[in-house]
């Protein structure tokens, strides 16, 4: 019989396989692509130091928490690029499938307790997770300007693409960051054109 610490050891060796899933986003510097762990302490670190664009609603704790968390189903999910072509339905069963299996790897209450941050970040229904959301709609694109157009330039994605699949988002929980995304974004594909 597995101990309450043998369990949380095997949800944390678990997490590690996080590091080997690659998303559609490049580093800033272009070099290769960044892997979902990577993606999640980034996000972190960007909750962290723009805690002054969330609302006063917003418990930056909580988004902490939600923003270590959201991509685990990833590792047996994997990556959906915002610009790929995607069966929602189908990718949504498969990560609910896999939050049963690595939060089940938990002692239960552990096991309850994470899986409702990751539940409500996903839901995108409370001011924290509304804020967290953002976040993860908004790294993408200052990773795409950092590294000259990144995921962009691959799928062939228009201006009016990026703000359709990352504006709202970003500017339901930040809309601060969305005014400031929006006009570099802009700038970006006007030098582009010329």
């Amino acid at each position: 019989m597995s101990t309450r610490l043998d369990r949380q050891i095997a949800f944390l060796n678990e997490a590690d396989k996080l590091k080997s899933v690659l998303r559609g986003t490049t580093l800033g510097d272009a070099s290769r692509r960044e892997n979902s762990a990577e993606h999640s302490w980034h996000l972190t670190l960007y909750a962290l130091v723009l805690a002054d664009q969330a609302g006063p609603d917003v418990d930056i704790d909580r988004v902490l928490r939600m923003l270590i968390l959201h991509d685990l189903v990833e590792i047996d999910a994997g990556d959906n690029p915002i610009f790929g072509t995607v069966d929602a339905p189908a990718v949504a069963a498969a990560e609910q499938a896999a939050a049963d299996r690595i939060f089940g790897l938990l002692p239960d209450d552990l096991s309850t307790g994470l899986r409702a941050i990751w539940e409500e970040f996903e839901a995108a229904e409370t001011p924290t997770a509304r804020f967290a959301k953002s976040l993860d709609r908004f790294q993408p694109p200052m990773q795409n300007l950092m590294s000259g157009g990144g995921s962009w330039v691959e799928y062939n994605v228009t201006e009016e693409r990026v703000a359709e699949r990352v504006g709202s988002a970003i500017a339901r929980g930040a809309p601060g960051l969305w005014d400031y995304a929006r006009r570099r974004i802009a700038a970006w594909f006007a030098a582009r054109a010329d």
